[in-house]
């Protein structure tokens, strides 16, 4: 079974699927909110960028899934993406459980001032919604609920990916 895995994070097909499923979600993210005309919050601007990180970590990986610094930079951009993700996606769904005056997100998104994404990219970044506000749901659970469920899938799958890859024994030389 590790060789397996180790085998399998040693492919490029995995790598697109992850990057895939990373961009299906941001191209869903987007027609939320120019299809539908729904209003991101910044938490889910945060969030769009950390599925983003997963797309990256997936297009890093595809660039030469057999090469083990190649791989395991992408194991940990996806790692690091996801948990960040899912802590995210936690924080942002105890906003929407729990309002209060004293348990809400700010509305400006706090880039660094030198990668000003809100005014370079309005488009896809500049958040105009409430992070309470619960404007969509689906089988009774709101978008943030859903992507709690889609980080933890993500950094498990990476845990045992990351998990095959360390344990001892010789592939994909």
């Amino acid at each position: 079974m590790v060789e397996y895995l180790r085998a399998l994070a040693a492919q490029r097909l995995p790598w697109v699927l992850l990057a895939g499923s990373a961009l299906f979600l941001d191209v869903c993210a987007l027609f939320f909110q120019h299809g539908l005309g729904l209003h991101p919050c910044v938490m889910c601007i945060y969030e769009r960028i950390a599925t983003m990180g997963v797309l990256a970590a997936g297009l890093l990986g595809m660039t030469d899934p057999k090469r083990p610094w190649v791989r395991w930079s992408a194991i940990l951009l996806w790692g690091y993406s996801a948990f960040t993700g899912l802590q995210l996606a936690l924080r942002h769904v105890d906003y929407q459980l729990n309002p209060s005056p004293f348990n809400v997100c700010s509305p400006y998104a706090d880039f660094p001032s030198w990668l000003p994404l809100d005014k370079w990219i309005p488009w896809l970044f500049m958040p105009d919604g409430d992070c309470s506000e619960i404007s969509w749901q689906f089988l009774g659970f709101s978008m943030p609920q859903w992507l709690v469920a889609i980080f933890a899938a993500y950094l498990l799958v990476c845990v045992i990916v990351a998990v095959g890859n360390l344990v001892k024994g010789r592939c994909c030389q």
